[in-house]
């Protein structure tokens, strides 16, 4: 057994460690094909009791609080990030996805868990409801940088940025009803609406609010804009929670709702909360990862029947799930297995699973084993094949044209102008075209375009390229014209 020196200075010493072992890993997931989620687990586990002896943490309820708040960030980020233009063909068919889609999950899970782990009905569809949802953590990570048609990526984070609210609802649901059986359904059902309608109303409105507030406010220093945008993100959860909403669900369409918006600092914004995602997913999976222990998911009879319950999920229910969900909606057969094969699972499986444990319920570890199981089964079986399923399913896209960002200077904050960066892509009605040739507003100069890693100074007959980044020098009430004319983003002023 190791000994570590839980002093101050060991503890700093230790967080210092973690971090540097969780970027590092993200190197190494890149170049082995692995989700990082896999490696940060690993390392979770390595450090804990069983096998270096590190660190000794079985405190659930630390678990699930560091979980629920680092949701909050991935889930927020990932709205940021996602464009409204691209959810909103979509949006209907990710509805559908993140509500049936995992009753459906749920059920078919359930069914199977009953008659080979010996327990109760109530307490397999706990664990079906518990494995039930994408992870967003997952599907954001694994999808970042994979060129795969605009119209499947934003179904696959748009139904796991919405579809965690119903995993959370029916394993608090199920919970209730094996230590309560004589609770009401159809108050269950209320209780449903209730939170999902709150949960919409207070992510909506919370929103405007958030970047009317952004866009207002002004501050010293253009990184308190990204600590400002993060404090609304808890603060959303915590005020839509505490009312009895989803606050998951607000943050997510907040986040989305701030995204769409004339935002001032956006760059500065979503470069933070890039950085501050990642260091939560470390956080997150190396905590989960020590909660943990190695030896117990060596037993035959758990490693069989996990095994079992994971082909399951991945090969049966998630599949029914998708073709029954998306049925009524545009997508082809191959689509329909690729979003079937993408259904990743990762930290909100864990973190629901903590909900038994600290209810006391019996087989809430046993639960807690199965679901780290399915979990590690799905990340290094889905999670390191979507490039190739993408591939042989031809549904590679083209490379999905970068927002235009806002780069803030000091001096520029008081000059009332911003730089706006743009990227030139394929779809670009400007590249091959002189600079001359551009429409842009009066009050409005490209100061530098980056080409190749070089610096080329415009003028009048410098010709654009595919590829070329400009910097567009303008006044903040133009901001808005120079977009449209770039014609990167819609509108929805």
């Amino acid at each position: 057994m190791l000994f570590i020196d839980f002093s101050i200075n060991g503890i700093i010493l230790l967080g210092g460690l973690f971090l540097l072992l969780g970027v590092l890993m993200t190197r190494i997931s890149a170049r082995a094909g692995v989700p990082s989620l896999v490696l940060f687990l690993i390392i979770g586990m390595i450090l804990g009791s069983d096998i270096s002896g590190l660190i000794y943490f079985s405190n659930a309820e630390i678990a699930q609080m560091v979980g629920v708040v680092a949701l909050i960030i991935i889930l927020f980020e990932g709205g940021l990030q996602t464009q409204w233009k691209n959810i909103r063909p979509v949006l209907g068919a990710s509805v559908v996805l993140a509500t049936l889609g995992v009753l459906i999950t749920t059920t078919v899970v359930a069914v199977v868990a009953y008659y080979i782990l010996d327990i109760g009905w109530l307490e397999a569809f706990l664990l079906g409801s518990i494995v039930g949802s994408t992870d967003a953590a997952a599907v954001f990570s694994v999808l970042a940088g994979q060129n795969i048609k605009a119209k499947i990526s934003s179904t696959l984070e748009a139904e796991s940025g919405t579809n965690d609210p119903m995993a959370m609802f029916l394993t608090i649901a199920f919970i209730q009803l094996i230590m309560i059986p004589d609770s009401s359904g159809w108050t269950m059902f209320g209780s449903f609406l209730l939170q999902m309608g709150l949960g919409a109303i207070f992510g909506v409105v919370l929103g405007y609010v958030a970047s009317w507030t952004i866009n207002r406010i002004k501050l010293d220093a253009s990184g308190l804009y990204a600590v400002l945008a993060a404090g609304f993100a808890i603060f959303i959860y915590s005020s839509t929670a505490i009312l009895g909403g989803s606050g998951l669900l607000a943050v997510y369409l907040a986040a989305l709702v701030i995204g769409t918006r004339e935002l001032t600092h956006s760059h500065s914004i979503i470069s933070f909360h890039e950085g501050f995602a990642w260091l939560m997913q470390i956080v997150m999976f190396m905590l989960l990862g020590l909660l943990v222990f190695p030896s117990q998911l060596v037993e035959w009879e758990l490693i069989w029947k996990g095994l079992v319950l994971s082909l399951v999920l991945i090969f049966i229910a998630r599949p029914i799930a998708v073709f029954i969900s998306a049925a009524f909606f545009n997508y082809s057969i191959k689509e329909k297995l690729f979003i079937s094969w993408a259904g990743l699972r990762g930290a909100v499986p864990i973190v629901l699973a903590t909900f038994p444990m600290l209810a006391g319920l019996e087989n809430s570890f046993l639960f807690f084993n199965f679901v780290f199981f399915i979990v590690l089964t799905s990340a290094l079986l889905q999670g390191s094949t979507i490039p190739f399923m993408a591939e042989k399913l031809s549904l590679n896209g083209r490379p999905s044209p970068k927002r235009i960002h806002s780069l803030e200077l000091v001096s520029m904050d008081r000059a009332n102008a911003e730089m706006l960066e743009v990227v030139l892509s394929e779809k670009s009605p400007f590249a091959g075209q002189f600079v001359q040739t551009i429409g842009l507003p009066k009050q409005t100069l490209i100061s530098a375009i980056i080409r190749s890693g070089r610096l080329v100074m415009p003028t009048g007959t410098t010709k654009l390229r595919v590829g070329d980044v400009l910097y567009v020098l303008t006044e903040k009430k133009q901001v808005s014209k120079v977009k449209m004319v770039f014609g990167e983003e819609d509108i929805l002023d």
